[in-house]
């Protein structure tokens, strides 16, 4: 029987490994697809504990601990990308303790945190192999934020044919020492827009030798606001983010074509997918009315799913961690409206996504995700890592 105390045990030798490691990726700091120096260090950790492993297309990696007994068959994901945004060397308190080495790249989400809790979990599962069943895949999906590592990491993990998944995303707007596993959808879906109008340009001048598709873009917008207001079901939340109109660049020109950006963001499916159907539609009656046209970008459309965390997997979750977490770190936590390329994941596996807190005004933590005052409270690392180690020992069951 594998013991709480042992678990805390082998976890407390790694606190200053985990801190390491988080404080090493932090400052590599490299955006989605370029992840050749994290991929690297990952990859000697992995050859350091003799697991095999398997390189993905470029830089995301899968490391597989077989304990030789039959059981069931678990996947732990990381991913692993920063943002191109600089980094400010100050926190919301003060000078934080890492920078990043790359002046325009930074880790102002949170990978360089779940990568380090990734690699001590590894070890502290290898030091429990003679006490478990099954098999484990330590997952580090490169370009999450892009979404381009998703889909190899997916299809990996099709092919080992998982019985679960557990990954961690740390969480600015939820206190530091909690922890929420809580099911149903955890962050929203999203819906790509772009679409482009296209008029008659002309003269400033003269407006109606033309046919100005500014004109026809900027009125899109309120008859979609009307739109959703009217249509969508108001149980049933979809955000409407349209964030650029790019119409010509010359104050007595009117261009040919007006092109219009955003996402909109949605924790119901179907919601989701009337969303789309309302926008092309107010777009093609739009234009029509004033003698425009509108073509979709490829992208247009559903973007990725929501996140769901599976029920049954939520309630093994929060039995196990309140086993071994102090009273009152498995906490409640909103649904966070930013979206995830682990719903790939979670919507063909049984999943959980655990948002791990790290507002911490003290520390100087709290900052939103993707702003250059992020900063993650290293403090909390030991409890995703105890939660981590946990979940995987209760979901496989014990030798």
């Amino acid at each position: 029987m594998i013991k709480n105390e042992r678990i805390k045990e082998l976890a407390a030798k790694l606190n200053d490994y985990t801190v390491e490691s988080r404080r090493k990726i932090h400052r590599f700091a490299e955006i989605s697809g370029t992840e050749m120096k994290t991929s690297a260090f990952i990859r000697e950790e992995i050859e350091k504990l003799g697991l095999p492993y398997e390189k993905l297309e470029k830089t995301g990696l899968v490391a597989t601990l077989d304990t030789g007994r039959e059981g069931k068959r678990i996947a732990l994901r990381a991913d692993i990308d920063a943002l191109p945004l600089p980094e400010n060397p100050n926190n919301l308190a003060g000078p934080r303790v890492c920078v990043s080495e790359n002046p325009a790249t930074c880790h102002a989400c949170g990978h360089d945190a779940h990568s380090a809790m990734l690699l001590s979990a590894m070890k502290v599962l290898c030091e429990l192999k003679d006490d478990l069943s099954g098999i484990i895949d330590f997952c580090f999906e490169e370009g999450e934020e892009n979404g381009g590592g998703s889909f190899q990491m997916v299809e990996a993990l099709k092919s080992r044919k998982m019985d679960g998944v557990w990954a961690i995303h740390v969480y600015a707007a939820l206190d530091s020492g909690k922890i929420c596993v809580e099911p149903g959808p955890r962050m929203a879906g999203a819906v790509s827009v772009d679409f482009t109008v296209h008029g008659k340009g002309g003269h400033g001048s003269r407006p109606d030798l033309s046919i100005n598709p500014v004109y026809t873009a900027a009125q899109i917008l309120p008859n979609l606001a009307c739109a959703f207001e009217n249509q969508l079901n108001v149980e049933e939340t979809v955000t409407l983010g349209i964030t650029s109109i790019q119409g010509g660049t010359t104050g007595n020109v009117i261009p040919e074509t007006a092109r219009v950006l955003g996402s909109f963001r949605f924790f119901n499916i179907e919601e989701g997918k009337k969303s789309v159907e309302i926008l092309k539609k107010v777009c093609e009656h739009t234009a029509a009315m004033n003698n425009c046209t509108v073509t979709y970008a490829p992208k247009t459309g559903i973007a990725v799913v929501p996140v769901m965390t599976d029920a049954t997997c939520s309630e093994l979750a929060t039995e196990a961690l309140n086993e071994i977490l102090p009273e009152g770190t498995v906490a409640h936590c909103d649904k966070w409206y930013a979206s995830e390329s682990f719903s790939r994941i979670a919507a063909i596996f049984p999943s959980v996504f655990a948002f791990l807190g790290i507002r911490n005004p003290e520390y100087g933590s709290g900052a939103t995700h993707h702003n250059e005052y992020f900063d993650v409270d290293e403090n909390v690392l030991p409890i995703g890592l105890l939660s981590t180690v946990k979940y995987v020992v209760r979901f496989l069951g014990e030798q």
